[in-house]
């Protein structure tokens, strides 16, 4: 009973994980990207229409793009895990002996040895899917990723995150003059970086102050970049 529940603790958490890793990398790069074209384009012309439509377009093709990405990444990386197990079955089948002894080396390194080393193989090796499991994971250190969120829904979390992180730097040319909002936006969208990566680095490693730095530093080297490309291309005044 215990056992069983500790599982499905395990794979809740694991599902948690996988949801947040793939909001932080739709809104983080939503953010980033569309900040230095909103910044490098009000830059160079101070029309809200030309800014807003650099942005808008950016903003779906961006989060259309990531989308894709996040899908056919996930895709890969079951047909590797498939490809990979049924290469493992094979040889259980064709070289059991073979399969056994990796079995028995990779619980030797760990310092098991004798009686119960021979013990432990043979516990592994009378269940197939036990072997095969302990085979992908002890030896090839890989992970189902099936167990976690299917590709569509990987894609979907990734492209809706990375629409709500690309609004941050647009709404502010939405309500404001360029002027005004050029600001405003650059500001927002340090503050938004600096949170997420603070409350990123909180969750992992603890230390929020340098994971939130790191993301302002990501956004600002963006918006340095579009503001110098907007600067150099900049219309000239009459």
């Amino acid at each position: 009973m215990s056992v069983a529940k500790g599982r499905h603790n395990e794979k809740h958490t694991v599902s948690r994980g996988m949801i947040f890793r793939n909001i932080i990398l739709g809104g983080q790069d939503g953010v980033v990207n569309v900040l230095g074209i909103v910044l490098g384009v009000a830059t160079a012309t101070n029309s809200t229409s030309i800014v807003l439509l650099a942005g808008l377009a950016a903003t779906f093709a961006e989060s259309i793009s990531m989308a894709a990405v996040a899908y056919t990444s996930t895709r890969a990386e079951i047909e590797h895990y498939e490809s990979e197990r049924k290469r493992e079955l094979d040889e259980m089948r064709e070289i059991p002996h073979m399969e056994r002894k990796e079995i028995e080396d990779i619980y030797r390194a760990k310092g098991f040895s004798g009686k119960l080393l021979n013990d432990i193989v043979d516990k592994i090796t009378q269940n197939k899917k036990v072997w095969l499991e302990t085979m992908m994971h002890e030896e090839l250190k890989i992970e189902d990723p099936e167990k976690g969120m299917s590709p569509i829904w990987q894609s979907a979390l990734v492209g809706f995150s990375a629409i709500i992180g690309s609004f941050i730097p647009v709404i502010p040319y939405m309500i404001l003059s360029v002027k005004d909002a050029f600001s405003i936006s650059l500001i927002a969208s340090m503050a938004v970086l600096f949170a997420v990566g603070s409350y990123k680095s909180h969750l992992t490693s603890g230390k929020w102050l340098k994971g939130g730095l790191e993301m302002m530093i990501i956004g600002g080297s963006a918006a340095l970049a579009g503001y110098l490309v907007g600067y150099f291309f900049q219309a000239p005044v009459s």
